[in-house]
């Protein structure tokens, strides 16, 4: 019971970034333990991976649209799966600080349907890729990136702190891993790292949208909550019905007042302190903070 509890209470606390984490682990596992099954018995395995790698033929696309989402949930092996879940996890950290987990919920999944959009586009539009018979998409790459990318183009100058290396800008760290994409594509894997750059290009220009104040992926938002309404139970409408709605003068407007005024008081003290905790980061690293501000700052980023 005990330990039923408390793997319950860390799926309830876990950020969305630990969740799309561990989404990923407990698919591969079942894939490649599948394909284990499958290997011993001497039985066919690759039928099922199949039905939700994204094709780059839009006719096979159509019979199966979900593979525009499930592909960037499978991986090749554990190279790729530990690279790509290393890199959510620590772009995550700092996305968390400034965005919701809806944005980086947002970032994920529109990166990887850019990427496989473009992925698609470039094996029918580029001469280089004629001739060249089946070709599947899989990997979280192009979702990753986006994130990352999206999170260095908020904060540029922000330093990350890199064993061997030391401290290093976490814009330079994307531009290497998009140069490295750009360099690779006549090398191997050209559809994949194809893929890369187009959830790269989402993740830059979403990123530049906010900072306008334009939330280009509004739209896809409400969506992703419509499609959690349908798993949570909720009905808000029979709720707002039962209320009854009670009107209170003299000291309760006084009461109002006073706690509106010490909530702003509070948001500006947590404000500046996430403000002090940012400026330290900057100058000497993410390492550098307290186990208390690690806390705080985490806190502090799954409550907005």
């Amino acid at each position: 019971m005990r330990r039923g509890g408390n793997f319950r209470y860390k799926l309830q606390t876990a950020t969305v970034t630990e969740k799309l984490i561990g989404i990923n682990l407990l698919v591969f596992i079942l894939f490649f333990l599948f394909k284990t099954i499958a290997f011993l018995f001497n039985l066919p395995s690759d039928f099922l991976l199949e039905w939700f790698v994204f094709p780059k033929e839009l006719g096979e696309f159509i019979f199966k649209p979900w593979s525009i989402i499930t592909y960037a949930f499978l991986h090749s092996g554990i190279w790729h799966i530990l690279s790509n879940m290393l890199i959510l996890y620590f772009s995550g950290i700092y996305f968390l600080t400034y965005f919701s987990p809806k944005k980086l919920l947002n970032f994920y999944f529109l990166g990887a349907i850019f990427g496989a959009l473009v992925y698609m586009a470039s094996y029918n539009l580029f001469p280089a890729f004629q001739g060249t018979g089946r070709s599947y998409l899989l990997g979280a790459s192009a979702a990753v990136m986006a994130v990352l990318v999206g999170i260095a183009t908020h904060i540029p100058q922000m330093r990350v702190r890199l064993l061997l290396i030391g401290s290093i800008k976490l814009w330079w760290i994307a531009a290497l891993l998009v140069v490295l994409d750009v360099i690779q594509i006549p090398i191997s894997n050209p559809g994949g790292h194809l893929a890369h750059l187009g959830g790269a290009g989402f993740g830059y220009f979403y990123a530049k949208q906010l900072g306008k104040g334009n939330d280009i992926a509004g739209g896809f938002e409400r969506m992703l909550d419509w499609f959690a309404s349908l798993f949570s139970g909720k009905k808000t409408t029979s709720k707002r019905s039962n209320l009854k709605t009670v009107h209170r003068r003299d000291k309760a407007a006084g009461s109002t007042s006073s706690s509106y005024t010490s909530r702003l008081r509070n948001k500006r003290e947590e404000q500046e302190r996430i403000d002090a905790i940012l400026d330290k980061i900057s100058k000497s690293g993410y390492d550098s903070l307290t186990k208390q501000e690690k806390d705080y700052l985490f806190n502090a980023g799954k409550d907005n």
